[in-house]
């Protein structure tokens, strides 16, 4: 099952339970005979928390989102500097370093525009993993050649950068997500607030359905649009739009 499907039924689901739960709060509000007095205090105070909720989900997702966008950026601006400043080193030792960065950045690409497919993307994460571990050694010994300090110090810091910023990447892209509770509870506060809602409707001869389906509709939506932004790459949501700055470096490098 793929994410798109997954976030698909899970949203899905949550409206089918929103709707459920109110029915079977609005029938069980019938046969307590709740007369709804105490209707707008309490929905007052669940809606609110629910909102609170989605919107701390949301915001979180939205700057998590935003951070990866600018990290695209970030790595492509520093592989790009630190080939440029390759043309320091002996000319010698520049064709078999510059076939390595060409080969890794063919690696970092595909790392994200594998994904969904996971198994795959692991595999070019492991590459570029391994390609560093050669262009490190090999650029220090390059920089022991040339006998500069200047040259050392640029290239070096430089690389060890780029380096620095692969790994936050691939933490903040795969790795930084909030804890799976956050979304049991937007689930269940919705559900719970759908019941309540039912509940105190049972005091009117007639359900409120032009209410609670709307209320079911743009609250799925929202969670859907959460979960989609939260994971990109995996869903409708993409960020690969940005990854034409890589491109464009890699094709610059041939």
């Amino acid at each position: 099952m793929t994410f798109t499907s997954a976030a698909l039924l899970s949203s899905s689901g949550l409206l089918l339970g929103i709707l459920l739960v109110y029915e079977f709060g609005w029938r069980l509000g019938g046969s307590l005979k709740t007369d709804g007095a105490t209707s707008g205090l309490l929905d007052g105070a669940i809606y609110a928390l629910l909102g609170l909720l989605i919107a701390f989900t949301f915001s979180g997702a939205a700057s998590r989102f935003d951070h990866r966008r600018e990290l695209v950026i970030e790595e492509a601006n520093t592989i790009g500097t630190t080939y440029l400043r390759l043309d320091l080193l002996p000319t010698d030792a520049q064709p078999a370093l510059r076939t390595l960065f060409r080969q890794y950045l063919d690696a970092r690409l595909d790392i994200y525009q594998k994904l969904p497919d996971w198994d795959a993307s692991q595999i070019a994460l492991r590459r570029s993993k391994s390609l560093q571990n050669q262009i490190w050694p090999m650029t220090v010994k390059a920089c022991h050649d040339s006998g500069s300090v200047p040259t050392t110090t640029l290239l070096l810091t430089t690389l060890n950068e780029m380096f620095d910023i692969a790994t936050l990447r691939n933490t903040v892209a795969l790795e930084m997500h909030p804890p799976i509770v956050i979304f049991i509870m937007l689930f269940s506060l919705a559900l719970i607030s759908a019941g309540l809602a039912g509940f105190y409707d049972a005091s009117e001869e007639r359900r409120n359905w032009v209410h609670v389906v709307a209320f079911a509709v743009i609250t799925a939506g929202t969670v859907y649009v959460i979960l989609d932004v939260e994971y990109p790459r995996m869903g409708l949501i993409q960020v690969d739009s940005v990854d034409r700055v890589l491109i464009e470096l890699r094709n610059s490098m041939e």
